[in-house]
């Protein structure tokens, strides 16, 4: 559900996360047997290239934060929602290279179906893999322990996880 009001409001040129805080939606494809899907972020993503990531996108102007997840899963995944379940709320600052970002990122857990996943931007998603608890890899995108920490009931892991 979304509040929304009807005043229009002038679109903001600034990069979104940049130079004022944006708004994402990120979430960790599961297949309900206790597995996620991962990738490597690729030389076009955004930032933070070369580490495992889950998933997410720029929630976009009036959208509803539960359309922005399936839009984003269907177009890095090739995949359709499930189920999808808000499991947290994020407050991700951090810094890449000399430029400061500051995302609130709604999380989700999103059940997928593993034979739909295919790649969909291989320019920002590479090495699409799934993992089981306890066989995650190293260099983990730094947001990503909180959202699995956050979905891991969900996953179908102790809620105690990362």
């Amino acid at each position: 559900m979304s509040d929304r009001h009807d005043d229009p409001a002038p679109v903001d040129p600034r990069p979104a996360g940049r130079s004022h805080i944006g708004v994402s939606c990120s979430f960790v494809c599961h297949d309900g047997r206790g597995r996620v899907l991962l990738h490597l972020r690729g030389p076009g993503a955004r930032d933070s290239r070369e580490v495992w990531d889950s998933g997410a996108g720029e929630l976009g102007f009036g959208e509803d934060f539960e359309d922005c997840v399936r839009r984003e899963v269907e177009e890095e995944f090739g995949a359709t929602a499930l189920d999808l379940v808000q499991v947290g709320v994020a407050n991700v600052i951090r810094t890449s290279g000399d430029l400061l970002t500051h995302w609130v990122s709604v999380q989700f857990a999103v059940l997928v179906d593993p034979r739909e996943v295919t790649p969909s931007e291989p320019d920002r998603i590479g090495n699409l893999t799934w993992f089981g608890e306890g066989e995650l890899p190293a260099g983990l995108h730094p947001a990503l322990p909180g959202l699995l920490a956050h979905a891991a009931p969900h996953i179908g892991w102790p809620a105690a996880h990362a």
